[in-house]
Parts: structure tokens; sequence; C-alpha cells
């Protein structure tokens, strides 16, 4: 089996699949989907935590050779900063709600048609990125590019759930927000493509990409889903989120060891790297 089929094939999960598995929430009534949307990014709050300190870090400061780990350490700080900015910017929206400034609602109950362009937009540019991502840790291991797409397609269905919500208040119909989530994921596959071919002749920069994913997946995190988790503070939705949160770690650390057992290397004969 071919690396590049393995990219296509997770960087799809990553994205596309993630937009459909959300679209089966605009099935469900408003209110349950309220309810449910919470949960997830628990679960998501973990995956990434997960992948990034149990997987990406590790790896990347275990191909650097030492007088290298200092600037590979800056290059997660920088990254931190840098989605920082870009979230600033508005090009890196990661709003599970419809409460934040690029959301405000007109006087007739929709949120500006702006708003809806800006989450499309954002979408791609991040999902263009997250395929990157995805492929730069299948060119350093198989596994962790397996745990690094589960860990993508765990923040990203509660995500897409939230942004089929605020593409509905902007005034798009059901089948327009759909449409326009499922344009947008296929970046996803076309940036894991791109890296495949790209990435290939940088591997001694492979790490620094490990270390710009795992700063990503901690921001969104930890700046964007962890302060949505903080909005109810009773001792039963407390223990549930710690309980999600547990099981998204358990999950990607669990997939990560099976993924171990059974020889999924990148250096494997099973694998061929087609550059």
């Amino acid at each position: 089996m071919s690396l590049l089929f393995l990219i296509v094939i997770f960087t799809a999960i990553g994205g596309v699949l993630s937009v459909l598995a959300a679209s089966v929430f605009l099935l469900l009534p408003k209110q349950q989907r309220t309810r449910v949307l919470p949960h997830g990014i628990s679960f998501a709050t973990g995956a990434l935590l997960a992948v990034a300190f149990w997987g990406l870090i590790p790896h990347a400061f275990a191909d650097v050779a030492r007088s290298q780990m200092q600037a590979l350490s800056a290059a997660i700080m920088f990254g931190l900063l840098g989605f920082f900015v870009l979230e600033k910017l508005l090009l890196w929206r990661h709003c599970h709600s419809g409460s934040c400034e690029a959301h405000v609602q007109s006087d007739h109950g929709h949120g500006h048609r702006s708003a809806g362009t800006l989450i499309i937009l954002g979408d791609s540019i991040h999902n263009f990125v997250d395929g990157i991502l995805i492929a730069a840790a299948f060119l350093t291991d198989v596994k962790l590019g397996i745990v690094t797409s589960l860990a993508v397609a765990a923040h990203e269905i509660p995500q897409e759930v939230g942004d089929f919500a605020i593409l509905l208040q902007s005034g798009y119909s059901t089948a327009k927000a759909l449409f326009f989530n499922m344009l947008a994921s296929f970046t996803t596959v076309i940036g894991g493509v791109l890296a495949y071919y790209w990435l290939g002749n940088l591997q001694e920069q492979l790490p620094f990409f490990l270390a710009l994913a795992a700063s990503s997946f901690i921001y969104i995190a930890v700046a964007d889903l962890i302060p949505t988790l903080h909005r109810k503070n009773d001792l039963k939705t407390s223990l549930q989120q710690i309980g999600l949160i547990a099981a998204g770690v358990i999950l990607i650390c669990a997939m990560h060891g099976i993924a171990h057992d059974i020889g999924l290397e990148s250096g494997t004969p099973a694998v061929e790297i087609g550059h």
C-alpha cells in the first residue's frame, strides 16, 4: 500500500468524512444539537492534546539533533503565537457558538452573509493546513499519521456542527451549507497530496512541521475548545467533561499503541514512498 494512498484516505477521513458525520447533526432538532455539541468538544479536547503531547512532540524531538532542540521548542512557541495572530486576523476561526464578534446577528434574525463567507474561507485555509500536517505525520511515521488524522477528525466534527449552525444563521439553506462545507473540506486532501511531493524533499524540516502541528492542536484545544467547556461549572457537567476528555486521550493513546503493535511504521516494506 503506497504512502500517497494512505495520505489521501486519511486526509479524507480528517476532512470530508468529518463533514459528512457532522451533517448527521442537521437531522436533529436544534435543542438536541445544542445538548450534544459540548460532549463532542470535550472529547475533541482530549484527543488533540493526546496527539500533541503523546505523539507529535516526542516524534519531533526524537528526529532532531540535540543542537536543534531549542529551535524546535521555539517553533512550538512561535506556532502558538502565530495561530493567535491568525485568529485575530479572522483567518483562523473556530467558534463553536454564534456569540463571537464575527457572527453578530442582523435585525432580521440572521447573521450577516459575510460571516458565512468568512467561515468558509477560514475553514478552507484551516483544512488545507491540516492536510499538510497529516502528510507530515505520515512521512515521519505511519502510525503517527493515523492518530493525527483521527485527532483532526475528532475536533473537526464538533467544529463542523458549529459551522453548519453559523452558515444557517447567516442565511444559507441547508443544502448550500452542506455543499460549501464539503467544498472547503476537500482542501484537506489537496494539502496532503501537495505536501507528499513537497515535504519528501525536506526530510530535515519534518520535525518542525510536526512542531507546527502540535502547536496547532494545543492552541485549538486550549484557546478555542476549553473556554467553551467553562460555560457550565456544575458538578455533573464537569465530571462529564473530565470523563470525555479522558476518553479522547485514552482512544488516541490506544490507537497509537495498536498501530505500533501491528507494525505500521513508515520504514516497513508495506509502505512505498513514490518519489
